[in-house]
């Protein structure tokens, strides 16, 4: 299902979606990183906000 950047149920706060402008700027900012270190730890450890956390802080590892 597409993201509506004006629906903030559960899930929006779960999982970043890249391939929402304002969801890339929000964690980017939040997370001090720029979007394309962003993105590359998405493509690490997926998109779930606890995981890109971790792995932007150092303490994250590769996805199997």
């Amino acid at each position: 299902m597409a993201d509506n950047p004006n629906i903030r149920g559960q899930e929006d706060r779960q999982r970043i979606d890249v391939h929402q402008e304002h969801e890339l700027r929000y964690w980017s900012e939040k997370f001090g990183v720029t979007p394309d270190d962003l993105k590359e730890a998405i493509d690490a450890v997926g998109p779930m906000v606890e995981d890109v956390e971790q792995r932007v802080r150092g303490r994250g590892s590769r996805r199997q």
